[in-house]
């Protein structure tokens, strides 16, 4: 099992939830319905859909129950973002006419903060809520017999105990895995899995990988007091989004003292009595001692020890390989989540669990088969601003030979982003050509990741930009830049005598 670092009261208490020390695993007195395979929000997710439905589940884990989500993740890097955005605040008061002289960080009281909170949250996830729930939960390593059985905890020698099965889901996720990079392995390095640990901040932090991790987290060390070092082999951060909302990002991170080593070449790791990361950035050599080096690239399937093979089950270095229905070779086997989805977020896993549940218990019931592909996947990046983005990009769409229009709203024209000083950013949507059908969208904002689920849900319900523009939406907020868009839809439609009428009303003084 991982190591909790500290092990203080609020570590203790995790540990409590989500991997009890004195758990004793159920004896199984009949084949299940269900066994799925990892606890993290997948197998969480299915496992609690499928008991609740009436159906005989057993839930497997060998580590910790809430995945990376709860532990290494979502949960504790938005902790440390919140109080990075505070001390950001603060330090920026003035600009409203607020003086906070002295502005100080107590990184550890800010890593206990995030602990104390984690804490408490994973009662959520925790064994005692899901047997309560009528889960079986075991924990131990899990392994194939054969394409009707599961193994855990080795032998029977071993106090291992045999789980027949009618169907399976194979919900054990991904991991931190880092690329080959000379010298790495001659240091101690950080991943998501152990930066979360840390107690004291490091005083100068090198970050490989400029991806929704990297950035985060060099942001927000930044915030708090650290000398960042952000090294990408791309021109620019966050190479996969929009490079105009890429853009904005990385002028609010440069701002914040992040140093961004951009293109880089050659890069190499020294161990000479502490960590040198060494790098070419545009012409230039750079060769800087680091407290600290944080791998925030690479992931890599956990399908280590399952004996997939026994039960027919075809995996490569992407994952388990699934069907639209997410199940794999073997017809009675599914999966979901990071095991095998492009889309590793916690809200893909949750989905794509309801999924499985439907194709696992009804796949011959009146509601038919579910597909993944019918799923509208938003996601965020949690930097200052957020980015986030819904469907198409424009180079998707040119790939796809779907001709497009595209819309923008500046937040610099939206009144209460220019009152809170979040005027850096825009709301951009992308539509079916001729049309007001949704295609993409991609938001800049403080906020971004709230805003994107107006455009999700209007994907998802075939509403149109247009409809969107006619929804009155309270003023003053964000928000409004979304439905402004509809109203720039809608003035494409007007004819030359509702054009004419409008420019004669946009010239009348209402005060008069």
């Amino acid at each position: 099992m991982n190591a909790l670092l500290p092990h203080d009261e609020h570590n203790q208490k995790l540990e409590s939830n989500v991997h009890p020390p004195e758990w004793t695993n159920p004896t199984p007195t009949r084949p299940y319905h269900l066994v799925v395979i990892g606890a993290g929000t997948a197998g969480l997710v299915t496992a609690a859909g499928a008991a609740g439905l009436g159906a005989r589940v057993a839930l497997i884990e060998r580590d910790l129950m809430g995945g990376d989500c709860l532990n290494v993740g979502c949960v504790p890097s938005k902790g440390i973002i919140g109080a990075a955005r505070v001390a950001a605040a603060a330090k920026k008061a003035s600009e409203f006419g607020i003086e906070i002289p002295n502005v100080q960080v107590d990184f550890a009281a800010v890593m206990e903060r995030m602990r104390k909170l984690r804490a408490g949250i994973s009662h959520n996830d925790s064994a005692t809520r899901f047997s309560d729930l009528g889960v079986d939960v075991y924990f131990g390593q899990a392994s194939f017999q054969d394409s009707s059985s599961i193994r855990v905890g080795g032998d029977e020698k071993q106090g291992g105990v045999e789980l027949p099965f009618k169907r399976a889901v194979i919900a054990t996720g991904a991991r931190a895995s880092a690329p080959p990079i000379d010298g790495l392995s001659e240091v101690n390095y950080l991943t998501n899995e152990s930066i979360f640990s840390l107690t004291e901040i490091p005083r100068r932090l090198g970050i490989i990988g400029a991806g929704p991790i990297g950035c985060e987290m060099a942001q927000a060390f930044a915030r708090l007091g650290a000398e960042v070092f952000l090294v990408e082999s791309s021109d620019g951060i966050l190479p996969r989004e929009d490079r105009e909302a890429a853009e904005i990002v990385q002028a609010e991170m440069l701002r914040d003292g992040v140093n961004l080593l951009c293109c880089g070449r050659k890069l190499a790791i020294k161990n000479q009595g502490g960590i040198r990361l060494t790098v070419e950035s545009q012409g230039e050599s750079y060769d800087e001692p680091v407290d600290q080096l944080l791998v925030a690239v690479g992931r890599a399937p956990n399908v280590e020890k399952l004996n997939l093979e026994a039960a027919g089950v075809e995996f490569d270095r992407q994952g388990v390989q699934v069907n639209d229905h997410l199940q794999t070779t073997n017809s009675n086997i599914f999966a979901a989540g990071d095991i095998c989805s492009k889309y590793q977020f916690t809200h893909t896993a949750d989905f794509q669990a309801r999924i499985v549940i439907q194709n696992a218990l009804f796949a011959l019931g009146p509601f038919g088969k579910k597909k993944a592909s019918d799923l509208v996947i938003p996601w965020a990046t949690y930097t200052s601003p957020e980015i986030a983005h819904v469907g198409m990009y424009e180079t998707d769409a040119k790939k796809a030979g779907i001709e497009i229009d595209t819309y923008v709203q500046h937040l610099s024209e939206v009144d209460r982003a220019i009152l809170e000083g979040q005027d850096k950013g825009f709301v951009k949507v992308h539509t079916k050509k001729g049309t007001d059908k949704i295609v993409g969208a991609t938001i800049v904002a403080e906020n971004a990741g709230d805003m994107i689920s107006e455009i999700t849900v209007a994907m998802t319900a075939s509403i149109g930009l247009g409809k969107i523009g006619s929804a009155i939406h309270p003023y003053p907020t964000q928000s409004e830049a979304i439905r402004k868009l509809g109203d720039q839809y809608s003035r494409t439609k007007l004819t030359p005598l509702s054009k004419k009428i409008l420019g004669v009303l946009q010239r009348i003084n209402v005060g008069s």
